[in-house]
């Protein structure tokens, strides 16, 4: 069986005229990428895997500009939009116990604590006070702060997590 793989990035398009591309940052400390050196460029849906190199990482907020081993120019970096930048979940350091990385959790579905379906976690956005966990389904798209308070149970073995929202939370969405 192929080794499970973390996205640290996703590429989103091309940044100027050498083959540099834009990656929106899927973790919380840019170091990830900008110290990564190997990696794969990661179709998830297909679980294509090209292996690369982080030659070069501007960090920008949330996002970061790449130079990745093997594109050199625009068209190049226009065949990797919606790639993840990958490493091998056994190269990152071990978490310390209750946590995890975000996109361990893409996929899993999302239920309130009386077993509702809510949908299924699609990424998170960094926010001031806390993390907000993107979760679509219904048609509609959840922003979820990753508080305790609403975050009762993640359960990566069987790809669930249990939340608690407060009256009115699941009533605003951002579509």
């Amino acid at each position: 069986m192929t080794e499970p793989l973390i996205a640290l990035a996703e590429i989103v398009r091309p940044h100027g005229l050498r083959g540099e591309v834009k990656a929106l940052l899927l973790t919380d400390d840019p170091g990830h990428v900008a110290e990564l050196g190997a990696c794969y460029l990661w179709d998830a849906g297909s679980d294509a895997r090209r292996p690369s190199r982080v030659e070069q990482c501007r960090v920008q907020g949330r996002a970061a500009i790449l130079a990745l081993e093997g594109i050199r120019t625009i068209t190049e970096a226009e065949q990797v939009v919606g790639r993840l930048v990958a490493v091998p979940q056994g190269a990152l350091a071990p978490l310390p116990p209750g946590t995890f990385y975000a996109s361990a959790l893409v996929g899993a579905r999302v239920v309130r604590e009386d077993g509702v379906e809510v949908g299924e976690f699609v990424g998170l956005e960094a926010a001031p006070g806390q993390d907000l966990w993107v979760v679509r389904g219904n048609g509609r798209e959840y922003l979820i702060p990753a508080v305790a308070e609403i975050v009762s149970r993640v359960d990566l073995q069987a790809r669930r997590i249990t939340i608690r929202p407060p009256e009115g939370l699941l009533e605003l969405s951002t579509q």
